[in-house]
């Protein structure tokens, strides 16, 4: 892959990262988009804030925390980019807590060679799929299956070490217009330093390149050195970063 200026900004590239991964329910607030997903991750659980939300900030605020509280979940924003500074600031002024940078990489998308271990892609994943991927170390709950076939053209690829055998090595792709999105890599503990999760990546950036995406991004989080290294091998860049703040427990 090279390292190519990418096509869209900030805003547009969070925008369409979020129609590839989405919770069951969503409501703008001006140019704001409140996502709930049964809790299960921050990308879906979270207001989007990205442009005006078409009142003032604190106001803004407020009506965040309520309609998440409504659904029983703790209110949370991600804030992508410079754009979102005002917004941060008015989240920390609330007394909303901040947590660390997720970094979005993307790359133009070049179909590379067939992966050196065969790579299973599923339209939807199976139990086993389930049971391999972790969400923060842990095991997803039964709302994963929800957020992981939304979005439209998706594929689960997975590594077995042997025919029926379990996944040693899963992640998810969703094409959105002529973008690729990359997620949920997971390599058991026990089968890692082996190219598996190059393997599954590239056998997703062939099925991306066939469904005629021409760029690839994915999230990772600042503190997870290993696979940061791994996707600059890989010809990844920086396109931006967001965060999370979170409102008070219990406020």
């Amino acid at each position: 892959m090279g390292q190519s200026r990418s096509p869209l900004g900030v805003t547009d590239l969070e925008r369409l990262a979020a129609r590839g991964w989405r919770g069951s329910e969503e409501e703008p607030l001006g140019g704001w988009l409140l996502r709930a997903g049964g809790g299960f991750t921050g990308r879906a659980n979270t207001a989007l804030v990205t442009g005006d939300p078409g009142r003032p900030l604190p106001e803004a605020v407020g009506a965040v925390a309520a309609w998440y509280r409504a659904r029983g979940l703790r209110p949370g924003a991600a804030l992508p980019g410079v754009q979102a500074r005002r917004a941060d600031a008015a989240f920390a002024g609330a007394g909303w807590t901040r947590d660390e940078d997720v970094l979005v990489l993307t790359a133009p998308l070049v179909a590379g060679p067939e992966p050196g271990v065969p790579v299973e892609l599923s339209p939807v994943p199976d139990e086993g799929w389930v049971a391999a991927y972790r969400y923060r170390g842990q095991v997803p709950p039964a709302i994963a299956r929800t957020v992981l076939t939304s979005g439209g053209r998706v594929a689960f690829a997975a590594v077995r070490p042997g025919p029926g055998e379990p996944p040693v090595a899963v992640a998810r792709g969703v094409v959105t217009d002529d973008w690729l999105g990359v997620s949920a890599v997971t390599v058991a503990e026990d089968h890692r330093r082996r190219g598996l999760a190059t393997s599954v990546m590239g056998a997703l950036t062939r099925w991306g390149a066939g469904q005629g995406a021409g760029w690839v991004y994915l999230q990772v989080s600042a503190s997870n050195a290993p696979a940061r290294a791994l996707y600059r091998r890989t010809g990844y860049v920086e396109h931006h970063r967001y965060h999370y703040r979170w409102a008070p427990e219990g406020a």
